[in-house]
């Protein structure tokens, strides 16, 4: 499903008919006042600096282990091979590194207790013997919620942000964005890679979807707005508004290749621009930047982290954006595509970023820019202008004063029984039944066997979840879950089913049959289980748009993730104990790319 279903401007004269716009609210200023001592801390701080240091401050990577300055032997050789030393204080020492990201691929996301010991330790390396010009770090992560998130239980797994625009409550979008924030300040993390700005008006979008609000640019730009000032006013961490100038409208993932968005220039001020213009007007620090082209824009063919007149001719001249410009991630292949990788950082920096995140290889990174400066083709003013930015930041986090955490408060804070009660009340106002044409839903409690199978993640086992819930309910159950299954197995399955009185089958982008299920084999799966004759309820655990490739299904719902607690209500839906409230942020076209509309914004059924 590459085919581009509905075009923007179709699309947004749908929206038109059906939306009433939420009510603005009151923003703060779009350039926060300094804080106190803040010119004082950041100009002598950078007087004292080193241009190795001043370029160090530039970068943010990721470091593999979960401790400082002991990691596993093989974090260690990890490290060696990346950076050339073997612990993350060394990196972070050898590089003058201004930031950390954090992933649990780089195994530094084990529990409260760890990560909150680890970002001491790599406070501690940053400060050294507390010389004039050693910095305290910026750390950060990718905690969006939903189908993108880091921080492992027991920490609050809210709903993700297509599940809050089916909920369309600023409130419950603030409450999300300020308790994510306060638990990761908590563990050290003051720089959240969130929220997401994109609006999602392509389907086939294949690296946004369910991460974008909706549809809508009023709904996604309030809802942003919301989440900015949760992170910034409710948590104090950093809010980064992500993926300017816009990553809605793609067919193609910039992880792998170099998406172009042909929105006309009136198309981008109506549908990508106004939720990052109310983001800055809530007085967002930090914007993300999209390796996409967008030649309405730009016409040059670069991408628009790589475009002085995208970055600073559009986001600091038009847009009045003051805060820190990030990159995305400098290893992706869209950014890396045209150039080579010593000059994807200087370019960067000469349209205008301020902080480059996780190059490919950060000893050419950095050496690449150094080189920049000793040959004119950067001046150090420039560099200073960045780092200006960077440090005022930081200053505003606190980490001037103290970059320590208390290891015993993070535990105490992440996962608190309010923390967690409050992802169940966010979480059961998403929940969106599509369709209920039979009028299967809701159960009752009756003596019954139902098999639960489909997609599944060992990660959070929704699978077992559900099955779970319907065996404390009094069901006899069966989980098997079937991941993109086999021949066999989908036969095996359906045999099963037929042996149950009701098959609950979870889906994952079932309509991407390109990537995420090359084969088809969700969709064979749903049709298999149809053939049985039972009643079977059809569960979109990602992007809701799965029902148009599934003919022949008469109960769908949508749960825009797969967290436990969205299991949770999801099951007590099912069985009545909770009135789905949810209305899809979106629209569903059918699958025959002849742009008609299965289902419109804002449908959603209850019971």
């Amino acid at each position: 499903m590459k085919a581009r279903l509905v075009t923007a401007t179709a699309l947004l004269a749908t929206l038109a008919a059906t939306i009433a716009p939420l009510p603005v609210q009151a923003s703060a200023a779009a350039t926060r006042p300094p804080a106190s001592g803040e010119h004082g801390w950041v100009t002598s701080t950078l007087r004292h600096m080193t241009l190795a240091q001043k370029v160090g401050q530039l970068f943010s990577t990721y470091v593999y282990g979960d401790d400082a300055t002991e990691p596993t032997a093989a974090d260690r050789a990890a490290n060696r091979a990346a950076f050339g030393v073997e612990t993350p204080a060394e990196v972070i020492d050898r590089y003058h590194l201004g930031g950390v990201c954090y992933f649990s691929w780089s195994h530094n996301l084990d529990s409260p207790r760890q990560i909150a010991a680890l970002s001491n330790g790599l406070q501690r390396a940053a400060l050294g013997d507390g010389a004039k010009g050693r910095v305290p770090l910026l750390i950060s992560t990718d905690q969006e919620q939903g189908a993108v998130l880091r921080m492992p239980a027991p920490a609050a797994q809210f709903p993700g942000s297509m599940a809050l625009g089916a909920a369309r409550s600023p409130e419950a979008a603030y409450t999300a964005a300020e308790i994510t924030g306060r638990e990761l300040r908590a563990v050290g993390i003051r720089q959240p890679y969130a929220p997401v700005a994109d609006v999602n008006v392509n389907p086939g979008n294949p690296v946004i979807g369910v991460r974008s609000f909706g549809a809508d640019p009023t709904l996604v730009a309030e809802l942003t707005a919301a989440q900015v000032s949760g992170f910034q006013d409710g948590a104090g961490v950093t809010a980064v508004a992500k993926h300017f100038p816009g990553h809605g409208d793609t067919e193609d993932d910039s992880h792998t290749g170099l998406p172009v968005i042909d929105h006309s220039r009136a198309e981008w001020d109506s549908i990508d621009a106004p939720p990052f213009r109310q983001a800055i007007d809530a007085g967002v620090e930090s914007i993300m930047t999209a390796h996409i082209v967008v030649p309405a824009l730009d016409p040059s063919g670069d991408p628009a982290t790589l475009s002085p007149t995208i970055l600073t001719g559009v986001l600091r001249g038009e847009l009045g954006f003051r805060g820190v410009i990030v990159t995305d991630a400098l290893n992706m292949a869209a950014v890396r595509k045209k150039y080579g990788d010593d000059r994807v950082p200087v370019l960067a920096l000469k349209a205008g970023a301020d902080q480059l995140l996780m190059p490919p290889d950060l000893r050419l990174a950095r050496d690449a820019v150094l080189r920049a400066v000793a040959t004119g083709e950067l001046t150090e003013r420039r560099i200073d202008e960045s780092v200006r930015r960077i440090l005022a930041m930081k200053y505003r986090q606190g980490l001037a004063r103290s970059s320590q955490v208390d290891v015993d408060e993070a535990v105490r804070t992440v996962g608190a029984p309010q923390h967690l009660a409050a992802v169940t009340r966010v979480t059961d106002a998403t929940l969106t039944a599509v369709r209920n044409d039979v009028g299967l839903l809701p159960l009752t409690r009756t003596d019954r066997s139902v098999l639960v199978t489909g997609w599944n993640s060992a990660a959070f086992a929704p699978v077992a979840t559900i099955a779970d819930g319907f065996t404390a309910r009094g069901a006899r159950t069966t989980a098997r879950p079937a991941t993109l299954p086999s021949d066999a197995l989908i036969a095996a399955t359906a045999a099963q089913a037929a042996e149950h009185d009701l098959t609950v089958v979870l889906v994952n982008k079932a309509w991407d049959t390109d990537v995420t299920d090359p084969r088809g084999t969700q969709r064979r799966l749903v049709a298999a289980l149809l053939d049985t004759g039972k009643p079977v309820v059809v569960v979109a655990v990602r992007d809701p748009y799965d029902i148009a490739y599934l003919p022949g299904v008469t109960t769908y719902l949508a749960t825009y993730s797969y967290t436990r607690a969205a299991m949770d209500t999801l099951v007590r839906a099912l069985y009545g104990e909770l009135s789905p409230g949810g209305r899809l942020p979106v629209t569903i076209p059918t699958a025959d790319g002849a742009g008609t509309l299965l289902y419109p914004y804002g449908h959603g059924l209850t019971w």
